[in-house]
């Protein structure tokens, strides 16, 4: 194996959503092992907050990826709430890349959307309809990220294939 990638679904998605699904497939073909973690019991706690528990998302996804990493290299890939979470937990758990898929750059009274420096690939619709697609081209241009801006909404759904593809590009350059 090259190493391991941790597929972080969104908020009332699941880890068998058709983006992760669709990404699992390519860390695997690619030779990279791969695991999709469920946060559905999160996002129903909304007495929290509209979007669920989230900092206990990014508990989960940092003992996860803490355990990961101390056996070899890491990537992690998330799609909106799960892209903020692998943003924020890339910044205390070594990772050699991130995949965002419609990244939320700013989310409420959390903090705004952090990374690690590293090598980032972003999708991202034109339409998004939650996160305006000007927000994330000024955040990917901070950063030097590679960034695929697609005629879609928030969902992605008409570029599943386009995401996967943009994935294994970036599993291809580490």
């Amino acid at each position: 194996m090259r190493g391991h990638c941790i597929l972080s679904h969104g908020f009332e998605s699941g880890p068998d959503a058709t983006k992760v699904t669709a990404l699992a497939e390519v860390a695997g073909r690619a030779g990279w092992s791969h695991e999709r973690p469920d946060y559905t019991d999160l996002d129903a706690k909304r007495e929290i907050s509209e979007l669920g528990d989230v900092f206990a998302r990014v508990e989960r996804l940092q003992a996860l990826a803490r355990a990961a990493a101390a056996r070899g290299p890491l990537v992690l890939a998330g799609s909106s709430l799960g892209a903020w979470i692998s943003g924020q937990v890339s910044l205390s758990v070594p990772v050699r890349g991130l995949f965002l898929m419609a990244p939320p750059t700013r989310m409420g009274d959390a903090p705004p959307l952090q990374a690690a420096d590293v090598p980032v690939s972003i999708v991202h619709g034109w339409h998004d309809e939650l996160i305006p697609a000007t927000a994330v081209v000024d955040w990917a241009a901070a950063r030097n990220a590679t960034l695929l801006l697609v005629d879609d909404a928030h969902r992605l759904s008409d570029h599943v294939g386009a995401s996967a593809d943009a994935f294994a590009a970036l599993l291809a350059r580490l």
